[in-house]
C-alpha cells in the first residue's frame, strides 16, 4: 500500500512505495529536499512531520543531533499513514529524478599512494545535468550501491571524475585499481543538496578532508569557469603531504584568485618538507587557528563524519551561523537503496 505525502503550505504532494524513505520517494519524484549521505550520519535531512505516523526505515537512526525538536531524518523513517511533512526547504528538482547510464571507464590514474582519480565517460551523445556538489552512486552486481563526489565541473558533461581513496576490504575501492580503459559501471545521479548558492557573495570557506576535496574541485572549478569573484579559502586535511594529491588544482585557483587562502593541513610533515608551507595539525584546529570569526561566512565541510562534526563544532565555536554551515558526510560502505 502506497501513501500520499504532501509538503505543509502548498498543494504539491507525492508518492511513498511499501518499504520506500521520505527522502528517497521525494528524490524519486523531482523534488530536491536539504541531504547529504542518505545514511542517518550527517543530520541535513532533518524536517518535520506535522501529519500522520511514521515508522524506522529498516535499522537507519531516525534523530540527529542536528534534529530540532520534533524533527527526524527524512531518511531513516518511512510513512505509516499518509503524512503532511515541513522540510527545511525544499524545491522542484532542476535536474528531475535521477537517470541511470551504463558508463565507460576512460582513464584510471593513482594521484596518491591510496587514492585514484577515476575518469568515466558515457555513451555517445549523451550528457550528465548536475550541480557541482553533488554525487553519483555506481551500481554493484550484489544490488548495493556506493556513493562518490563528482570531482569535475558541470560544464564538463559528457562524463565523470572521481576521486575513491582505497578503503582495505573496501567492496569496490579494492577492485578500483584493477579497471582499465573499456570497462562499464552502471552510474546513476544526482544525487546531493551541497552545492553553493551563486547569488550569495559572502565569503566562502572550504575545508576538505583526504578526497572530501573532490565536491570542493568541483565547486571550485564551476566559480573559476564563470569567472566569479568572491572571497575564497580552502583548508584541505589530511595525514601527510601525499594526501593533498592535487595542489595543481589548487595553484590554479591561487592563479586566477590572488587572494586565494590556502591551508595544507597535516598530522605529519616529512623532514625533508619545507614544513612552515603548512599547517601541522587537524582540519578544525586549522579552522580555529586562521578563520577565529566567521561571523557572516559560509562554510562547506567535506570529508567523514568524524571530521565534518569537529570542524562544525568549530565552526560553531567561531561564530558561524548554523544555517550557513553546509556538511557533506563521506560515509563508507552501501548507500540506501
Amino acid at each position: 500500500m502506497s501513501f500520499q505525502i504532501k509538503l505543509q503550505g502548498t498543494d504539491i504532494s507525492f508518492v511513498c512505495q511499501p518499504g520506500q524513505t521520505i527522502l528517497d520517494a521525494a528524490l524519486k519524484s523531482g523534488i530536491s529536499l536539504p541531504y547529504s549521505c542518505r545514511k542517518g550520519i550527517c543530520g541535513n535531512c532533518a524536517g518535520s512531520v506535522t501529519e500522520g505516523n511514521i515508522q524506522p526505515h529498516g535499522s537507519l537512526p531516525f534523530r540527529h543531533d542536528n534534529c530540532a525538536e520534533g524533527q527526524v531524518l527524512f531518511c531513516g523513517c518511512e510513512p505509516s499513514t499518509d503524512l503532511v511533512i515541513q522540510p527545511t526547504s525544499w524545491k522542484r528538482s532542476e535536474d528531475g529524478a535521477p537517470k541511470t547510464f551504463t558508463a565507460r571507464v576512460y582513464r584510471n590514474e593513482l594521484a596518491a599512494p591510496d587514492v585514484s582519480v577515476l575518469q568515466l565517460r558515457l555513451p555517445a551523445g549523451k550528457k550528465i545535468k548536475f550541480r557541482a556538489g553533488q554525487y553519483l552512486l555506481i551500481r554493484m552486481e550484489d544490488g548495493s550501491s556506493r556513493s562518490y563526489s563528482m570531482a569535475n565541473a558541470p560544464h564538463e558533461s559528457d562524463g565523470v571524475t572521481l576521486h575513491i581513496r582505497h578503503v582495505p576490504g573496501g567492496y569496490f575501492s579494492s577492485r578500483v585499481s584493477t579497471l582499465k580503459p573499456g570497462d562499464t559501471l552502471d552510474i546513476e545521479l544526482p544525487y546531493g543538496h551541497v552545492d553553493l548558492d551563486e547569488q550569495d557573495n559572502r565569503p566562502v570557506v572550504f575545508v576538505a578532508g583526504g578526497t572530501g576535496f573532490a565536491p570542493v574541485k568541483s565547486i571550485l572549478d564551476g566559480l573559476l569557469k564563470k569567472k566569479a569573484q568572491r572571497q575564497l579559502a580552502l583548508i584541505w586535511g589530511a595525514r601527510d603531504p601525499s594526501g593533498l594529491y592535487m595542489q595543481s588544482a589548487v595553484e590554479k585557483w591561487q592563479k586566477f584568485w590572488p587572494d586565494f587562502q590556502f591551508v595544507p593541513a597535516v598530522n605529519t610533515v616529512p623532514t625533508t618538507s619545507h614544513g612552515n608551507s603548512y599547517f601541522v595539525g587537524r582540519a578544525d584546529e586549522a579552522l580555529a587557528c586562521r578563520f577565529n570569526d566567521l561571523n557572516n561566512h559560509i562554510i562547506y565541510i567535506c570529508g567523514s563524519p568524524g571530521m565534518v562534526e569537529a570542524v562544525r563544532q568549530t565552526a560553531l565555536s567561531c561564530g558561524a551561523s548554523p544555517k550557513d554551515i553546509h556538511t557533506d558526510s563521506f560515509v563508507e560502505g552501501p548507500a540506501s537503496q
